[in-house]
């Protein structure tokens, strides 16, 4: 506590020192230092606060004597007044300087002072003629009597200078000169999070100039980065679109903030796309430049985690808004699909991106049937040529996640033998690393499986440990490859839910499969995963639906 006091006392000093030099001169050059030392200011002002709640305002005075000099010369400050919390927090501050039970004249005379400073303070949210002077000589303006009002004129005169600037192209006699709107963006700095703002923040973002070089101030880049991933302001798509192509630590801030949502919360596909749709990631994703950096991103953190089940479906969600939101843009569109997947073959492209919903169920054997004949000749005859090896392919696939998931129910639907392309197709999309040999074995494993499922569903009733010994799950079978085991266990889940015979004993079957919190976890997700699904779908039976909910909500309880 002695050291904080320590610190505050000598902070208190360099404030009160840099709040004087402000309050004594209104030139461009105290303005731009001010914008620079707002975000540690307010901390500042945070930090008094606190230390000024746990003081009587007796102690307050004995403490800090130029306090009252200090917090006057703030409430001048139309910069600091207009930034972030700074306001709210000064209002805190000064309320700890009024004395509940006044003893004297001098009590009540600061009280008073006091009062009136918080009215200014108040007062200061309509921008009365005094701070509107201040804010036109920093935006280029000659001073004049501004009522109010024209301030949100002001800001719109500035936007439309703005936007004939960028139409205006090479006419430079009619150009807004680089260094205006550079110094426009440094003084919006301390103004983003105002309401009357968003429209010259936005026509600042989309304004393009003919310069070489960025003409925007970086730090308004930073701070317009924040406010919009705090959910300070709002931007519409375009304007998200040019900040993020302007300024990249922007759109790697905006992954960055997607993940720590992602990893400090449950799996759960719904909160999944809520995060995904709240990050304007998927409409900005239409511009095939930022598609790629964020499908980049999602494939090295795939890399990372191992294949973490959250990333591919984190993955899943994002391309299921990202083709929502490219059909509500445009019907035709207005990039070749290879813009966007260049590492894979249109052709394979195309076929995926045909949602299964969109398909007659009497059909999706085929699909399956040549999507899986096109991975196979890229993967294993290696022909692919210009297009990605296996690993591009794989990655490619993943982004449609739904038909693997279709595959794996096609399998266990149909009384034939199962056909070697869907097996070969689940396989691979299980253990994209195995060799031919590998992937082999877990097909003739799975196979297997599917056989003596198959018989347990003619056969007049079974139990639980049945479909155990049907799934290779008991402790007396000799141990199989360890890629088998995810694949299986899904295979196995699909039969629970579809066939009605396995519907009363479904959850001690989970029990038995489940020894494991990393297993348990597996199952929760597939769950979780094949809910999310069918409600896109809308072909599930009922008893199929009411059993997967019922199952997820006791793994979770």
């Amino acid at each position: 506590m002695a050291q904080d006091s320590v610190g505050l006392s000598s902070d208190y000093q360099f404030w009160m020192q840099k709040v004087s030099t402000w309050d004594q001169a209104s030139t461009v050059e105290t303005q731009q230092d001010t914008c620079l030392h707002l975000p540690r200011f307010q901390e500042f002002l945070r930090q008094m606060y606190e230390a000024l709640k746990e003081m009587d305002s007796n102690t307050v005075i004995e403490r800090f004597p130029t306090i009252g000099q200090l917090l006057a010369k703030t409430c001048r400050n139309p910069f600091i007044l207009a930034y972030d919390e700074s306001q709210k927090i000064l209002i805190w501050c000064l309320c700890c300087l009024i004395n509940k039970e006044p003893q004297n004249s001098g009590d009540s005379k600061l009280n008073s002072w006091t009062r009136g400073l918080l009215c200014h303070v108040l007062s200061a949210f309509r921008f009365d003629i005094r701070e509107v002077g201040l804010f036109t000589q920093g935006l280029g303006y000659a001073p004049a009597d501004y009522y109010p009002g024209l301030l949100k004129n002001m800001v719109l005169s500035l936007v439309s200078e703005l936007r004939e600037n960028h139409l205006n192209g090479f006419n430079t006699q009619r150009r807004m000169t680089p260094e205006r709107v550079r110094a426009l963006s440094r003084v919006c700095v301390p103004l983003i999070t105002l309401p009357d703002f968003e429209p010259l923040v936005e026509a600042l973002l989309t304004c393009h100039g003919c310069e070489p070089q960025e003409v925007l101030w970086p730090e308004f880049f930073d701070a317009v980065s924040e406010a919009f991933l705090l959910k300070k302001i709002s931007l519409p798509t375009s304007a998200v679109v040019c900040l993020w192509l302007r300024h990249l630590p922007s759109l790697e801030k905006a992954m960055l903030h997607l993940f720590e949502k992602l990893i400090s919360s449950e799996r759960n596909f719904l909160r999944i796309e809520r995060f995904v749709r709240d990050s304007s990631l998927p409409e900005a994703a239409c511009h095939p430049a930022i598609f790629r950096i964020v499908d980049e991103t999602f494939r090295y953190a795939l890399l990372e985690t191992d294949g973490a089940p959250e990333i591919l479906a984190t993955i899943q969600v994002f391309t299921r808004c990202f083709l929502e939101a490219l059909e509500k843009e445009n019907k035709q569109l207005k990039f070749a699909l290879r813009t966007y997947f260049p590492y894979a073959s249109p052709s394979l492209v195309t076929a995926l991106l045909q949602h299964p919903k969109d398909i007659p169920q009497g059909l999706w054997h085929q699909s399956l049937q040549h999507i899986s004949e096109m991975l196979r000749e890229i993967v294993e005859d290696q022909t692919h040529g210009s297009y990605g090896g296996p690993s591009d392919c794989w990655f490619a696939f993943i982004h449609f996640g739904g038909w693997a998931d279709v595959a794996a129910e096609q399998l266990l639907r149909s009384e034939a033998d199962p056909p070697e392309a869907v097996l070969w197709l689940l396989a691979f999309s299980y253990s994209p690393r195995d060799g031919s040999q590998q992937r082999a074995q877990t097909m003739e494993e799975v196979k297997a499986v599917l056989g003596r499922l198959l018989k347990l569903l003619r056969s007049p009733g079974f139990s639980a440990r049945d479909v155990q010994a049907a799934a290779g799950q008991s402790r007396e079978e000799a141990p199989r490859p360890l890629e088998c085991g995810p694949l299986i266990r899904r295979l196995l889940l699909n039969f629970l839910l579809w066939a009605p015979g396995a519907h009363a004993i479904a959850q001690e079957v989970i029990t038995l499969m489940a020894p494991t919190r990393e297993i348990t976890h597996e199952i929760t997700g597939f769950l979780d995963q094949t809910l999310y699904r069918w409600d896109h779908l809308c072909t599930t039976a009922p008893a199929s639906r009411k059993l997967a909910s019922e199952l997820l909500t006791e793994l979770r309880g």
